[in-house]
């Protein structure tokens, strides 16, 4: 088994250029950019999730490899069959750090980096047999509620051979898949369904049977061999998988709200163990307050979500989208309405309404300079 740090002199040379803007996009950046790496955060039950999912037999002596956050488009979403115009590089849906770096979506890319590593290269030509694991923070512009975050953790792994040496099959993928399961949950039913990925094909979801209901686990499939070419690589196959670490967390602990995971309390830390159902500390109760505006057509409500985010930070709970309409008599053709909800609430302490009042003050000011919008 490796460990592989992949350089990160570019990714340092581009943090420097974020330090220098002063812009709202490259502040938010930054302040995700920096947030704890929870996978590898001692006591965290993100990282308990990794330290299982990594000791079982199917992914035993598998090389580790951390691979840089920001990183080029053109590698991340090109050579994933995902080519422009994609849904997934919107900049409604992506953080770009310039037009040409993004902040990693997927921990797929790791595949790419692992591929280029002069060692790696080198037992390559000794056509060996490579098994490989990735994890850490990924990043999406996302909704907010309580099983959403924009920052959140991914694992990911692959096996591949030479063709001439191994031929594995679905099967094989799915026993790996099973035992990751059986790690995290211990033993319970699993299923699996056809589904559709850009990398592998065919593609499966895995659903493990929680507390009576299913639940989706983990993506996965037969790593696609155009993508392999793409990475400059011909003459292997394998498999791969990846899955979100919090959505195994939430269930194994029936967390009531993924801002827990974050939490500092000692009242919360000392519950966050897999297999424990958490037992709130108190429900605090929420203070919401709603917003109106008018704004031109071309809005994107997650760059809003993003803002919200900047203001409220971990105080807010919940948005919700109230109404949304359009009135060309009364607005513009151009224009539309929409009226969102704001919840907040600490998940540790009981907010007062004095500290919520400036919050909502700030998200009135920068909804109408940052949108241009008109407040009603």
């Amino acid at each position: 088994m490796a460990t592989i740090n992949v350089d990160a002199t570019e990714e340092e040379r581009l943090k420097e250029q974020l330090e220098k803007r002063a812009d709202f996009e490259a502040q938010r950046i930054r302040r995700y950019l920096s947030m704890p790496d929870l996978s590898r955060t001692e006591g965290s039950p993100i990282q308990e999730i990794v330290k299982r999912a990594s000791q079982v037999k199917s992914l035993q002596d598998f090389d580790v490899i951390q691979v840089p956050e920001i990183v080029p488009a053109h590698i991340l979403f090109d050579l994933f069959n995902m080519p422009p115009g994609h849904p997934a590089r919107s900049k409604s849906d992506t953080y770009y750090v310039d037009e040409e770096h993004v902040l990693r979506t997927h921990d797929t890319v790791f595949w790419y980096y692992y591929l280029n590593d002069p060692a790696i290269k080198q037992r390559i030509a000794n056509k060996e047999t490579l098994g490989t694991i990735c994890y850490g923070k990924v990043y999406r512009k996302d909704e907010i509620d309580s099983r959403h975050m924009n920052v959140f953790h991914q694992f990911g792994a692959w096996l591949i051979a030479p063709d001439d040496k191994q031929i594995f099959t679905p099967d094989d993928l799915k026993r790996a898949l099973a035992e990751v399961g059986t790690s995290v949950f211990g033993s319970t039913n699993f299923r699996f369904y056809d589904h559709n990925f850009p990398y592998t094909d065919p593609s499966f979801e895995m659903e493990a049977e929680i507390k009576g209901q299913w639940m989706e686990m983990v993506g996965s499939g037969m790593v696609r061999k155009t993508v392999l070419k793409n990475l400059g690589l011909e003459g292997y196959n394998g498999w791969a998988f990846g899955f979100g670490l919090e959505r195994l967390a939430i269930a194994s602990m029936d967390l009531p709200d993924i801002r827990l995971l974050w939490s500092q309390d000692p009242r919360v830390t000392k519950q966050l163990k897999l297999g424990q159902k958490f037992v709130e500390v108190s429900k605090y109760p929420p203070i919401t307050r709603d917003i109106s505006f008018i704004v031109d057509k071309n809005f994107v409500p997650n760059n809003y979500f993003d803002l919200i985010r900047d203001i409220g930070g971990d105080l807010v709970e919940q948005v919700e989208l109230l109404d949304k309409f359009e009135n060309e008599a009364k607005f513009h053709k151009d224009k539309i309405s929409y009226t969102y909800r704001v919840v907040y609430r600490s998940p540790e302490r009981t907010l007062k309404t004095e500290e919520v009042e400036p919050l909502q003050a700030k998200l009135y000011d920068e909804t109408k300079k940052q949108f241009n919008a008109e407040l009603r």
